[in-house]
């Protein structure tokens, strides 16, 4: 049996219930391949029916306020996806009127669409026969195809496309790439598959050669900074904090934040109380300062290790546009400082 009859057979009996696999509309397809880049399905899942509820269109998407689209977003991660989201909604409505382009090449034309993305809308939604190729692709192909490339390598990502397009039965492109994603995700799994009973067992080259451990090669290895943030809690006689957007170019652009003191190392109370005299609160009457040794936390980013400490800073009269601590949760904020928040909540 050729190698596509046996995985969709397989993907037929296996596949599981997911809502984006009910359409062939571009938005929702789109949608739900923005939200799962680096994003497991299961996590992701709650953001799409969020999103097509809020935003039933790209028109409604698109007419929304940016910070609304963070706040919904608020906990997925990779903020950077949610603003290209935006931005191309509103290009899709404004520019092409509604219309999503129809092949991959214009496809690819969109921002915040790579190969992967405009691969999986062309063929989910208008059945062009172009092979989407993710991590999980690699490494069923590599192992059953016994293929040591380093798939670090762009070379490599060519090569595992004309792979792909070789094996894809051109008269269903769709169901062959949902199928051969499916296969990775739920069968042939990263760490500890279970090849005893696998579809492909017989004629599986890593499974013979003793290789499925070992494949895919990928030698390029992430490099983590690791980040020291000390955000100060002020507290004013109203019991008003002040909060601050992130304009600056980097993670979480345009989310909220509190006052925020950057170090080289993890900091003491001494350091924090000095930091404060030398003048970054020099506008406030200081009345007591207290860490909130409770909420520090390691946030793991990709490429970076966020170790966050919160400082509680009470103050002598009246922050300018203090905000209150009921209406916070309205703003969106990374994940780590809206959990402070609400432990803060129910504290109070």
């Amino acid at each position: 049996m050729k190698f596509h009859n046996l995985l969709i057979k397989w993907y037929l009996q296996n596949k599981r219930d997911l809502p984006w696999r009910k359409t062939v509309n571009p938005y929702h397809i789109w949608l739900s391949e923005i939200m799962l880049q680096q994003t497991r399905v299961a996590q992701g899942m709650p953001y799409f029916f969020s999103f097509t509820e809020e935003f039933p269109t790209v028109f409604d998407l698109a007419n929304a306020d940016e910070q609304k689209v963070l706040k919904l977003w608020q906990g997925l991660g990779y903020y950077s996806r949610a603003r290209n989201l935006h931005k191309t909604a509103q290009y899709i409505a404004n520019d092409l009127n509604g219309v999503f382009p129809a092949t991959y090449n214009d496809l690819l034309k969109l921002k915040g669409v790579g190969e992967y993305t405009a691969a999986a809308i062309a063929s989910f939604s208008y059945n062009e026969a172009v092979p989407v190729v993710d991590g999980n692709v690699f490494r069923v192909l590599s192992r059953y195809f016994d293929i040591e490339s380093d798939i670090a390598l762009p070379a490599t990502k060519k090569e595992f496309t004309t792979l792909a397009k070789e094996l894809m039965p051109k008269n269903n492109p769709a169901i062959f790439n949902q199928a051969i994603m499916e296969f990775g995700a739920l069968q042939c799994v990263p760490k500890n598959p279970n090849c005893y009973v696998c579809v492909f067992n017989i004629s599986c080259l890593a499974l013979q050669k003793k290789k499925v451990d070992f494949l895919p090669v990928k030698s390029k290895k992430l490099k983590i900074t690791n980040r020291f943030f000390n955000y100060l809690i002020l507290e004013d006689v109203l019991v008003n904090t002040l909060i601050q957007k992130r304009t600056s170019k980097g993670i979480w652009h345009n989310l909220y934040e509190f006052p925020l003191v950057e170090t080289d190392e993890i900091v003491d109370f001494d350091f924090i109380s000095k930091t404060i005299q030398d003048g970054i609160l020099s506008s406030y009457t200081v009345k007591s300062i207290e860490e909130c040794s409770y909420a520090t936390v390691i946030h793991k980013l990709s490429h970076q290790h966020l170790h966050i400490q919160f400082w509680k800073i009470k103050i002598d009269g009246i922050i300018p546009n203090g905000v209150n601590y009921s209406d916070l949760k309205t703003f969106p904020f990374p994940i780590a400082i809206y959990n402070f928040i609400e432990k803060e909540e129910i504290c109070r």
